[in-house]
This record gives structure tokens, sequence and C-alpha cells, in this order.
């Protein structure tokens, strides 16, 4: 059966997923353009979300939380793990030769052109260092992806939502009534979303950065709730107000890869300076 195999690599590498998403959501596009899309045009994405739809359970959810939110993974600093993500670029997207780190500081150096403060600039740095778990050997739907509460039933807004019909969870009522298993309006800190890097860089970098980082960090592959405003029913005020902040950050990490190639070596020093400034010099993974 298709999709069922959980070490298939259906991407060329993650980068494939991040110019897909870019691609639907294409400035100019109408909300409804923004649903256009089909196995057809992007056969390796669409096997992709197959996968991703059909493995993401609550008990997957709970299982990997497990694993990782201890971050008993070892001490790295910002800039080793950064260093330690480049060695994915042999499997990242064949049409560029950026590093990770290059890709990273693309989104970074556009955020400090629009001279937004220090600390946006490093969530731009460091929102995708969660991508290490590739290297841990976690398979591409459970790194990248659109995120999704689990525990519920699933919006029609999650890019092929038709492919949640495999899903074990599909098969359990208490999770098919909008709410499922959560109250109305308890806030996301008290929903499980989908695994995967948004929230292990978020629960390695939470203690240092300021609240508007620590959402954008979290929940910047969120796009059924920050692009269609879907699970706005599990939202309270403040992860509205905190929402605003997730939607400034977006566009930087949409459509900064067509920039100027960044020069790592005269940008280290600006950011070595900055890491120091929130992080410790090691931080737990």
């Amino acid at each position: 059966m298709r999709g069922t195999d959980q070490t298939a690599q259906p991407l060329q590498g993650l980068e494939q997923w991040d110019d897909f998403v870019a691609s639907r959501y294409r400035p100019g596009k109408s909300q409804e353009e923004f649903r256009k899309y089909s196995e057809e045009a992007d056969p390796g994405v669409a096997e992709f979300y197959r996968q991703n739809h059909a493995h993401q359970t609550m008990e997957f959810v709970l299982a990997k939380r497990a694993e990782y939110l201890s971050l008993q993974r070892g001490k790295k600093t910002i800039w080793e793990a950064a260093e330690f993500l480049n060695t994915l670029v042999d499997d990242s997207d064949p049409d560029t030769d950026l590093s990770q780190i290059e890709h990273n500081l693309q989104v970074a150096e556009a955020i400090r052109r629009a001279g937004h403060p220090r600390w946006f600039v490093l969530a731009g740095f460091v929102h995708d260092l969660g991508k290490v778990l590739c290297l841990y050997g976690e398979p591409q739907w459970a790194v990248v992806g659109d995120t999704f509460p689990v525990g519920c039933a699933w919006s029609d807004q999650i890019v092929f939502p038709e492919y949640f019909a495999a899903n074990p969870d599909s098969k359990v009522a208490d999770y098919q009534t909008p709410n499922g298993i959560y109250e109305a309006h308890c806030g996301l800190d008290k929903v499980f979303l989908s695994w995967g890097h948004d929230e292990y860089v978020y629960n390695v970098t939470r203690n240092y950065l300021p609240e508007p980082a620590q959402y954008m960090l979290r929940y910047h592959s969120f796009y059924p709730a920050h692009k269609h405003g879907a699970y706005t029913h599990l939202m309270n005020d403040h992860d509205a107000e905190m929402f605003a902040w997730v939607r400034k950050f977006n566009p930087y990490d949409l459509y900064s890869k067509g920039a100027e190639r960044p020069n790592v070596k005269e940008l280290r020093p600006y950011y070595e300076d900055l890491v120091a400034e929130y992080f410790p010099a090691q931080l737990d993974w």
C-alpha cells in the first residue's frame, strides 16, 4: 500500500517542501488559488503528504515528544547545531548548492535589512535548526510539513486533507469533533501539534528568547492557522495576539531564498555576537 513505508524519502531533500510552500503561497495568489495543487503536478510532494497524514497520529506525537523533549541528545552551541545541520546539504534541493547555514542566513539577513529587533533576526537564524531531527534518523514526514493539531478533527484547510483517511486516528470517535480532546479556546500551549522541527527547536530555545520569537519558532509551519484562519476555536486571546508575530515572520521564511548568497565568513562575527547576547555557550538538544 502506498504511503506505509516509513523509511521512504519521497522528497529529493527537505528544501523541496520549503519550495512547495513558497510556491503555494506566492504573493498575489488568492485564498482559492492556495488550494490548487495536485498529485500529478508534484508526485514527490504528494507522496510526502500521504505519508505525513497517514503516520502523524496522537500516539506517534506523544512518543516523539517523550523521546526528544527531555533534550538528551547532548550539548551544542547554536553554531555547532547549524554546522551539524549543514551535513544535510548533499540531500537537499539539487537545483541549489546553498548550505543550510546559508539558507538560515538568507532569512535572518532579510529580517535584519528590514530593521526588525535583534531577537527577530536571531529567530530567523535559528528557526530551521530543528531539522537536525533528520540527522537523528527521523523520516522526512516527521521533520517538515505543515503542522496541525492531533486529537481533534482535521481541518479541510490542511493540504491534501483526503490523505487523512489512512490515519488510524480517523477511527477514534473522540478525535473526530472540532474540539476533540481539548476544551474550546484552551490555548495552543495545551494542544498537541503534529511532530516536527518547529516543536523541537522551540523547546531547545524557549528559555532564552522573547515570547514573540517563541511563537515564531513553534508555529511557523502551522499554515492552516496562520494562513487560513483554521483552529481559532482552540486558540485563546493571547494566541491571537502572538500570531501577529508569526504572520510577520512568515514572508521572510517563504521568500528569502532568492536573495543574494550570504558571505558566511563576513557575517559570522555578527551572528556569533547575536547568539551570545541571548543564549548560553551551549544548549541541551
